[in-house]
């Protein structure tokens, strides 16, 4: 099976790139060997936490396939880490959202991975029917 080479195009200018090297303060709340995670400065819920990788990635599906496993792992468990010290996560909390936008169509901003985790109170249904 043949696989479609992309390209993904990373900014080192980007504000996540920024925070990463120093040149821009945050409200960290958590870090390790692979992840930032911080406070939103305009937060959408009580809690509004931005994770990001520390490596070069755009985008989720850019992570996930150029990623080396132990960044792919120490991303995750930094995204799990950050709900349990929220108190969001379901088996000890309310629950939350998590959201990753990708690209021109999922509206991103910051080309950058990146996952917002909204909690502290209901975020509403997705999609109003």
């Amino acid at each position: 099976m043949l696989h479609k080479i992309m390209a993904y195009k990373y900014e080192d200018d980007n504000i996540f790139a920024k925070i990463l090297r120093g040149e821009i303060p945050n409200d960290t709340v958590l870090e390790n060997e692979y992840a930032l995670a911080f406070r939103d400065i305009n937060p959408q819920r009580p809690h509004h936490v931005l994770i990001i990788p520390k490596g070069r990635y755009v985008s989720f599906d850019h992570f996930a396939k150029e990623a080396a496993d132990d960044q792919i792992i120490g991303y995750i468990q930094a995204i799990g880490a950050v709900c349990d010290l929220l108190n969001v996560s379901i088996d000890n909390g309310d629950g939350f959202r998590m959201i990753a936008n990708s690209g021109q169509h999922g509206v991103q901003e910051v080309p950058h991975l990146h996952v917002h985790i909204l909690g502290g109170s209901s975020c509403g249904k997705m999609i109003q029917s």
